[in-house]
């Protein structure tokens, strides 16, 4: 079975962590276990993919926010959503 055309839709990115935070990346629509592609920002091989879809490793993703904290609020690169069955709960 080939994967030649299937695209992965982007999904709904969450918050853009704060420069030098790191990215929650849990989704597994991150990863693509079929193909490795060159990362937009080194050019290395990578099986991670953006929300946009980008092939991009997650420590590149994390050190081009910091390096463009401007640019970085556009949502370029950003975390998962927090479902609430995921979000722990605090009891004051």
């Amino acid at each position: 079975m080939t994967r030649t055309g299937d695209k992965k839709k982007p999904f709904e990115p969450g918050l853009v962590p704060a420069p030098g935070a790191l990215l929650e990346w849990r989704d597994s629509q991150h990863y693509d276990r079929w193909q490795d592609r060159p990362c937009v920002l080194c050019e290395k091989p990578t099986p991670m993919r953006s929300h946009a879809g980008e092939p991009v490793h997650k420590a590149c993703a994390e050190d081009w926010i910091a390096a463009n904290p401007v640019e970085a609020r556009l949502g370029r690169f950003a975390s998962d959503t927090q479902s609430k069955s995921t979000k722990r709960a605090t009891h004051a």
